[in-house]
């Protein structure tokens, strides 16, 4: 594979140059106003790199940019790939966003939701609406991570065995319904949380498509083996070039739910990571995939 590269210009390929330059300046203010260290933004289509920039530090300590070959640290990038299965399966007719879960999870039929209290003293109500296929897309289907530690229901995910999010010596199937059968943070729709949504979307996948989410795509085509691997598995092999590994802290309500305001420290995430960097390859689907086949943990 080639270095990444712009191969085309924008309007060659149907994209508008005005609005590309309009979202670099919107990207570039996380790195001005210091939420970024820096960036690295290519848009393809057609399997053809149409636009690419970079901008701000990949070493912030010793002033280095980040540059078309920057080496890239990677978490959960199984979810995009997750979420473009299901539009597939939206695509042809076979699922809608507006479907509740329960018509193809019955476990998640009867819900109930959190009102106050923690442990023992903990209570719930039935949740007023279902949970919608496009809730799990966006992270408010009233889910959450047993990891937070900042919410008497991450609490219960943790006793029920989650605290990686897989129930252990269980398949997706049986982790799904484990989830089913615990309290959701908020009412579906309401608020954003990071969360399991995106294993719940892969057992949907699994039970519409016939196929399991972790081996095939809805077409039959198989996604781990037509992924590249990536420079380097082990966060603590940081390879030379890669960006150093700093984050601001969160403050509070600043990314979860206004329950779970986690607040202050340093970003600490669990789970694998990988070392990529990005390439020209020959379809856009094959880059996203060489990223995403190699996150095995949920991450923040």
């Amino acid at each position: 594979m080639a270095q990444l590269r712009q191969q085309v210009d924008p309007g060659e390929v149907g994209l508008d140059g005005k609005a590309l330059d309009r979202l670099d300046r919107h990207v570039a203010r996380y790195v001005d106003e210091g939420r970024l260290p820096g960036f690295l933004l290519s848009v393809a289509r057609g399997g053809r790199v149409a636009h690419l920039t970079t901008h701000g530090r990949r070493d912030v300590a010793a002033g280095l940019p980040v540059g078309s070959d920057t080496l890239w640290r990677i978490y959960s990038m199984t979810k995009p790939v997750t979420s473009v299965a299901a539009l597939m399966l939206v695509e042809e007719g076979r699922l809608s966003l507006d479907d509740p879960v329960a018509a193809h999870l019955p476990a998640f039929a009867d819900q109930r939701v959190y009102v106050r209290g923690s442990g023992a003293d903990l209570e719930t109500r039935p949740a007023a609406q279902p949970m919608l296929v496009r809730h799990l897309m966006t992270h408010t289907a009233g889910l959450t991570f047993a990891f937070y530690r900042c919410h008497p229901v991450d609490a219960l995910y943790r006793e029920a065995g989650l605290e990686s999010a897989v129930l252990p010596g269980s398949d997706l199937a049986g982790t799904v319904e484990a989830y089913a059968r615990l309290p959701l943070q908020f009412e579906p729709g309401t608020q954003w949380n990071y969360s399991v949504a995106t294993n719940v979307l892969g057992r949907v996948i699994e039970v519409v498509s016939g196929r399991p989410s972790t081996s095939s795509s809805p077409n039959g085509s198989s996604v781990p083996s037509a992924c590249p691997t990536p420079v380097s598995r082990s966060p603590a092999n940081r390879p030379a070039g890669s960006p150093s590994c700093t984050a601001t802290p969160r403050t509070a309500g600043s990314s979860r739910s206004r329950d779970c305001p986690c607040p202050g420290g340093p970003v600490s995430c669990p789970g694998a990571a990988a070392w990529w960097r990005p390439r020209t390859t020959s379809t856009a689907s094959r880059s996203c995939c060489a990223v995403a086949a190699n996150s095995t943990a949920p991450a923040c």
